[in-house]
């Protein structure tokens, strides 16, 4: 429960039409509410991280480490919904800083992709858990009480399917 979803950034001010820099750099101005908003444990490290990968230079948005996980955390933002393709995207950052920049006593690094949208579906079958992703649901303004009360209800709906999978 250490990531939340979704993540309401309303306090950025942005309005319907914005790029992932314009995204990134709100949220860089606003840095300290938005570690609150993270959660607790979260310590901010870089912004655009350049990594070089065969001669190809990459740039992970933001990096954290969380200091209970003990572990980097890569973040990528993404304007729309979740698509298959930002898997391997992340993949590909976390095994660079699992082999260039873990140190010692430290879990490997952990990927959160936000986007405006994902499709449950499309996360269980692509099995990031495994790979050590989540990805979490962005929202820049704050939804109606019914869109918020929907929300709650399909997470509740869904944890109680999970406990009862578990259960069984």
């Amino acid at each position: 429960m250490v990531f939340r979803d979704p993540y309401i950034l309303d306090f950025l001010g942005l309005n319907d039409m914005y790029s992932e820099k314009d995204l990134e750099t709100s949220i860089i101005v606003e840095l300290q509410r938005f570690i609150i908003e993270l959660g607790s444990d979260f310590a901010f490290m870089s912004r655009q991280k350049r990594i070089t990968i065969d001669n190809r230079d990459y740039y992970i948005d933001l990096l954290f480490y969380h200091r209970r996980l003990k572990c980097l955390v890569a973040i990528d933002l993404k304007l729309g919904e979740f698509e298959a393709g930002f898997k391997g995207q992340m993949e590909l950052y976390l095994r660079y800083l699992q082999k260039n920049e873990q140190i010692e006593g430290e879990n490997n690094p952990i990927g959160l992709i936000l986007c405006t949208g994902k499709n449950e579906e499309h996360i269980e079958l692509m099995q990031l858990e495994q790979a050590n992703i989540k990805v979490a649901e962005y929202l820049t303004l704050l939804p109606s009480p019914e869109i918020l009360k929907e929300k709650l209800h399909r997470a509740v709906a869904i944890a109680t399917s999970k406990k009862d999978d578990q259960d069984r």
